[in-house]
């Protein structure tokens, strides 16, 4: 059983940054597709970023493009999300979701962890 949890998110000025973590468990790493999404007040679920498997770039939505990184560390486990230059819209509870193929695709999404950007 594959779980993904996040940490990192909490409270920031505009203009601000944070780093947010997702710590994958119960697959072979290198395999998981690793994948960022927020879901704001009253919004939809939307895609922010996510990392593939062998050595395939990153995707980065365009309202993150030039502001948030993403990158992956297969030694740790875990995948990150840089997000700079914070804007209240950026609020939201973002997600790390993770996919794999075994007999099919299978997924696994974390709890959540809130971002809050307000002065």
């Amino acid at each position: 059983q594959v779980q993904v949890v996040e940490s990192g998110g909490g409270l920031v000025q505009p203009g601000g940054s944070l780093r947010l973590s997702c710590t994958a468990s119960g697959f072979t790493i290198e395999r998981l597709v690793l994948s960022w999404y927020r879901q704001a007040p009253g919004k939809e679920r939307e895609f922010v970023a996510s990392f593939g498997t062998g050595g395939a770039s990153p995707k980065i939505a365009n309202a993150a493009k030039g502001r948030f990184t993403i990158s992956r560390d297969n030694a740790k486990r875990t995948m990150y999300l840089q997000m700079n230059n914070l804007k209240p819209d950026d609020t939201a509870v973002y997600y790390c979701k993770a996919l794999w193929y075994s007999g099919g695709p299978k997924e696994s999404w974390g709890q959540g962890t809130v971002v809050t950007v307000s002065s």
